[in-house]
């Protein structure tokens, strides 16, 4: 079999996420769970999400996180495939489509998950008829029509469109809900009116969520035989925190309670600083659990060994990118189509300390470069340039503390957090003993560390 190097080319985008309903991308899913975890975990996080989900009555409220661009997206859309062959009606939505992550509140996230949740259920042809929104969503409309213009249609942040006539009467088909507008998502004021009238009615919406969309979709999807909704929240991760508050701790611990009153299963990503700082008690009192943390694949273990599992399957990663429709067995007598040898792969998957999307960025790298297959003075070179972008970045005090995680393999505190893992300057992992940390490789190779 001849490698197609241009699909290959377009098969390894960092910047692409699986979908993993589709066909073709599922061919390149590797299943990473036996690296990630330790000998005394049996099952992957998915499945742990999954099992939830699958037992329990109607309603779950669960929390997911993890390193940016370790492969979340990826896992949910797993999650979403598995629970949709078992029947459920699943809403992945990535709230950054619809929220500035530096400037969120609760009714944001609420309105945001009505919003995709009622486009999918028009998409899926269940009729709903929810007159107690409309009325919410004519006074919103009063209160923002200086804002947006009152005649024809429009869209409303975060709701979606509405018709108005010239006499400011409203119209709004709450399953038919239109695109987010990017005028008023680049629109703080907007938003600030928008938030100051619904903040205070957050019980009410979250009452008119569940009794007009989710209550009455769930029993009209187990009419037809599915098992209800399941939402998942991915992007949530992603909130930065401003001078006046700490939105992680905001959204999810002080205002954590609303969250959990959406009558159907739902999964949110949450900010991994959350793990590392004081409020992961009462986060896990108030989700009744703290958030699952997907660590890395292990391509080390504590003492410095090669974890050889976890770059088998890294290159099988690879290897599947390269030859989608060979089985995996097979695939690695093709090798040397995509590298020069085996260890120039092998440095490849090491390098990456595991980190999914780091492996692809320098892969795609070294295929910017040149054709397949990958000779390691290319590789070194695409290497030595990360490199260089880190090192600009670091500080005499980070240096200090990146001494400290190579000696102690640990990470403390939420300062610790912002100033390492955020950067991407150590990685987390797992094994039968527990969590640790490591140097990002890339950066353990810097003559400061040595």
């Amino acid at each position: 079999m001849n490698l197609e190097s241009v699909k290959f080319f377009k098969a390894c985008n960092p910047s692409k996420t699986l979908i993993v309903s589709n066909e073709t991308d599922r061919k390149y899913f590797i299943d990473f769970t036996a690296a990630r975890s330790g000998k005394r975990k049996t099952v992957s996080l998915i499945d742990e999400l999954y099992r939830t989900i699958t037992r329990s009555d109607d309603r779950s409220h669960q929390l997911f996180t993890g390193h940016i661009g370790c492969g979340k997206s990826t896992e949910l859309g797993k999650l979403k495939y598995e629970l949709e062959r078992q029947g459920f009606h699943v809403v992945y939505l990535d709230s950054s489509e619809d929220l500035v992550m530096s400037d969120v509140d609760i009714s944001d996230i609420l309105l945001t998950v009505a919003r995709q949740i009622s486009k999918s259920l028009t998409a899926a042809k269940i009729e709903l008829n929810p007159t107690g929104f409309q009325g919410l969503l004519q006074k919103t409309w009063s209160v923002l029509q200086s804002d947006v213009s009152v005649s024809g249609e429009g869209n409303i942040p975060l709701i979606g469109k509405v018709a108005a006539s010239t006499t400011g009467e409203v119209s709004a088909d709450f399953l038919g809900i239109g695109k987010f507008s990017a005028k008023l998502k680049g629109n703080p004021d907007a938003r600030a009116r928008l938030r100051q009238h619904l903040e205070p009615q957050t019980d009410n919406l979250l009452e008119l969520i569940n009794k007009e969309l989710l209550e009455p979709a769930n029993k009209a999807l187990q009419e037809r035989g599915q098992k209800g909704i399941v939402a998942i929240v991915d992007s949530l991760d992603r909130l930065e925190n401003t001078k006046e508050r700490n939105q992680a701790e905001y959204i999810f611990v002080t205002r954590g309670e609303k969250l959990r009153q959406f009558h159907c299963h739902i999964v949110y990503t949450t900010p991994l600083v959350l793990n590392f700082s004081n409020s992961i008690a009462p986060l896990s009192d108030r989700f009744g659990g703290a958030p699952k943390v997907l660590p890395m694949v292990r391509v080390k273990n504590r003492d410095n060994q090669l974890h050889t599992e976890g770059i088998h399957l890294l290159r099988d990663m690879v290897l599947a990118r390269a030859f989608p429709d060979l089985p995996s067995e097979e695939r690695a007598q093709y090798l040397d189509q995509v590298f020069e040898n085996q260890e120039t792969c092998d440095r490849l998957c090491t390098v990456s300390g595991g980190h999914v999307r780091n492996l692809l960025v320098l892969l795609y790298g070294c295929l910017q470069k040149q054709d397949p297959p990958i000779d390691r003075d290319t590789l070194e070179e695409v290497i030595a340039t990360q490199r260089d972008s880190l090192i600009r970045a670091i500080t005499a005090n980070e240096w200090e503390l990146l001494q400290q995680v190579k000696a102690q393999k640990a990470v403390v505190g939420e300062e610790g957090y912002q100033t390492l893992l955020r950067s991407l300057f150590v990685f987390e992992y797992l094994d039968e003993l527990g969590t640790w940390f490591g140097l990002n490789p890339i950066l353990a190779e810097a003559e400061q560390l040595k």
